[in-house]
């Protein structure tokens, strides 16, 4: 299905008009006027891009403002944007290579964040033995913020079962948690207060944040040492006019999140719960167990989300609800699903 303009809450198929619950605009910020016209006076102001190197002898404050920003958003005590999440990801995990003697990843994690020998958490939903002998070592930890399939923040309080001869980093994808979990979207990584050595926080932008780019979290010694890496100082930086623009929309961002939040009650007030359809209040996306439920919303004349991460994997069929969605909308989409329900 091809579509000519933004698919936002309302998609034209065939000259014909469907209700879409897909993408990852959760902010509904693409469309949001407001927030376009800060963009577009940041491009007149910062250009449509800017090529060179982040360690030039010219600087722009436009990355000043944004990555202040981003680090009192998240919490963290720096940050350092890039041109994309998946750039933020190899970045961390070229350093870490260095300072890491072993991986360990939590579930199928985002290719973002995987890396080769890399040994699972869990085996047979036991914490892996090397976890727990007496090895003095370096170990990283990759996992998502919310793996997917899930709808809750990934559990982390194994780390505590972790032996202390193991020195402990942690690597979290927030890219469908930033701006949607935690306070005004802040994420999870304030709230991880484990007694690690280091945590970390990879990000795209281009979800909640509505901008293309990524950042990186962390300590300010780490993020020194992102910026010294090679691959960094010899590309370019995220669009600055994007950069300033996560700035100066600070008061949307909390508006449209609050936005969200109240579409995410009102789901919650109206569905029929079910054990084919997962879902939580506090998170926007709706997985669906049943693949005749999705022809069927279909028929209704609604478009979810539904792909495939690897050519071998099951379809991923998800509803994704944004700040944009409208009663009227939610209450079709949740009369469709408890219809269907009530037939089982």
């Amino acid at each position: 299905m091809k579509v000519e303009k933004f698919p936002d809450r309302v998609i034209e198929i065939d000259q014909e008009h469907y209700l879409y619950f897909g993408g990852t605009a959760y902010l509904g910020l693409p469309t949001n006027t407001a927030f376009q016209d800060l963009a577009v006076q940041n491009i007149l102001k910062w250009g449509t891009t800017y090529g060179s190197s982040r360690t030039a002898n010219i600087q722009l404050t436009a990355y000043d403002a944004g990555e202040s920003f981003l680090a009192s958003h998240i919490g963290s005590e720096s940050t350092v944007t890039v041109s994309s999440g998946m750039l933020a990801g190899k970045l961390v995990l070229e350093k870490l290579k260095e300072q890491t003697d072993c991986f360990y990843h939590l579930n199928e994690i985002h290719s973002a964040i995987q890396i080769e020998n890399s040994d699972p958490v869990f085996i047979n939903k036991k914490l892996n033995d090397r976890l727990l002998d007496l090895k003095s070592e370096k170990i990283t930890i990759l996992t998502d913020g919310v793996p997917s399939f899930e709808t809750k923040p990934i559990d982390l309080t194994f780390i505590k079962e972790i032996s202390k001869e193991k020195e402990i980093t942690l690597v979290i994808d927030e890219s469908h948690s930033l701006g949607i979990v935690g306070e005004n979207g802040s994420g999870i990584y304030s709230s991880i207060d484990f007694p690690i050595k280091r945590k970390i926080l990879v990000s795209s932008l281009g979800k909640a944040f509505g901008l293309t780019g990524g950042v990186i979290a962390s300590d300010s010694e780490f993020i020194e040492s992102i910026k010294e890496i090679e691959t960094f100082t010899s590309a370019a930086g995220m669009n600055p006019a994007f950069v300033q623009t996560l700035f100066d929309a600070k008061e949307i961002y909390k508006t449209q999140h609050q936005k969200l939040k109240d579409n995410l009650s009102y789901i919650d007030t109206i569905l029929t719960k079910n054990s084919t359809i997962l879902f939580d209040k506090n998170y926007p996306l709706i997985y669906l167990l049943s693949n005749e439920l999705v022809e069927k919303l279909k028929q209704e004349k609604i478009i979810i989300a539904s792909f495939r991460y690897t050519k071998e994997a099951e379809p991923l069929n998800r509803i994704v609800v944004t700040a944009n969605h409208l009663k009227e909308d939610l209450d079709k989409l949740v009369a469709t699903l408890n219809d269907f329900n009530s037939r089982f």
